[in-house]
């Protein structure tokens, strides 16, 4: 398989291939295999506990595979030194299941955290910043709140606005919907 295009000819963003995944001697999934090119919206979907969480663990660097291989642009995630996986992970944002927020911050501090962390862009910037994600996902006024005093779908946007802080090429969501 040319891991620079996928099926359908577009630039692959994604290649998974042979991966085996689980915990110690529990093999949770086999020899899984996909492609997702530029611009796809890909699904995983399935029941509680079959693997889809752990999937998005191995994808984003928590959880290394018990065998097989995961390429970003063509490059080898798993066999790459730790700058080399710290390039790509940033490239990607990742909403996770319980929104993940620091509750001690307010959501402006939440979304302004990864920019604080890998831009050299001014106070002011990052704040501007921080206010534009969270109005884009519906939340311009609740800069100063925190994350105990909205709703968990008002939690969940603010994740969301979170993941896009940087403008990853690839988003990741775990249970989008709860």
């Amino acid at each position: 398989m040319n891991e620079k295009r996928g099926s359908t000819g577009q630039e692959a963003k994604i290649v998974v291939r042979d991966l085996d995944m689980g915990y110690g001697s529990f093999v949770l999934m086999r020899d899984m295999n996909f492609t997702v090119s530029k611009g796809d919206i890909f699904i995983i979907m399935g029941g509680s506990g079959c693997g889809k969480s752990t999937l998005l663990k191995v994808l984003i660097g928590l959880l290394e595979p018990l065998r097989g291989q995961v390429f970003y642009d063509g490059t080898n995630f798993w066999e790459g030194d730790a700058q080399q996986k710290d390039r790509i992970m940033r490239r990607f944002g990742v909403l996770y299941q319980s929104s993940a927020l620091w509750s001690s911050m307010t959501l402006a501090e939440n979304v302004a955290l990864p920019l604080e962390q890998y831009t050299n862009l001014s106070k002011n910037h990052i704040r501007e910043l921080a206010s534009l994600k969270l109005a884009l996902v519906g939340l311009a006024g609740f800069e100063e709140f925190y994350p105990s005093e909205i709703s968990g779908g008002m939690r969940k946007r603010a994740g969301l606005a979170r993941a896009m802080a940087l403008d990853p090429d690839i988003l990741f969501f775990d249970e989008p919907s709860a």
